[in-house]
């Protein structure tokens, strides 16, 4: 009597074989679709790539200069350049400061000494925002925060920039 309790009937086997193939089946399809939703948390990042902007850094100064260089970018299969600039001078004390050329109010670019009205300062000509030597907002001016800084590696006597981080986390 008890084998008749565990018998399975052809209909309950085709039932369990048809539902095991068709998830097996479903989860085929799946697999590709949720390992191209989560591939892309998983990839490591390059974040401490740093880019020679073929500056030397004996020939900075106290005088911010612009430099421009770009940085290899990959966009799914589509890989370019992109061009950078920054504004790097030597500090008093030696230290080298690259700012971001980004202003934090509209995302115009800033110029260096560009204002007549305004000598030594960076200048925003989008809305006439104004920026410290180091990068602070000039208070009662629109930028609301100070510029980014750059992230930066002297090797070999040449200048390398990694990535523009806010003032608050450089």
């Amino acid at each position: 009597m008890s084998e008749k309790k565990h018998r399975v009937s052809r209909r309950q086997f085709l039932n369990y074989t048809l539902t095991g193939v068709g998830g097996f089946m479903a989860a085929g399809m799946l697999m590709p679709l949720v390992r191209f939703a989560v591939d892309p948390v998983l990839q490591t990042t390059a974040g401490g790539e740093f880019v020679n902007t073929k500056v030397k850094v004996d020939e900075l100064t106290s005088e911010p200069l612009r430099v421009d260089f770009t940085v290899k970018q990959k966009d799914a299969w589509y890989e370019s350049e992109e061009p950078k600039s920054a504004w790097v001078y030597k500090k008093d004390n030696g230290d080298i400061l690259a700012l971001s050329p980004i202003c934090k109010h509209l995302g115009c670019t800033v110029n260096w000494n560009a204002d007549p009205a305004n000598p030594n300062r960076f200048f925003c000509p989008c809305h006439n925002g104004l920026y410290e030597k180091d990068g602070t907002n000039v208070p009662g001016t629109p930028p609301p925060a100070p510029l980014d800084v750059y992230e930066l590696q002297v090797k070999d006597g040449f200048l390398y920039l990694g990535k523009a981080k806010p003032r608050g986390e450089a």
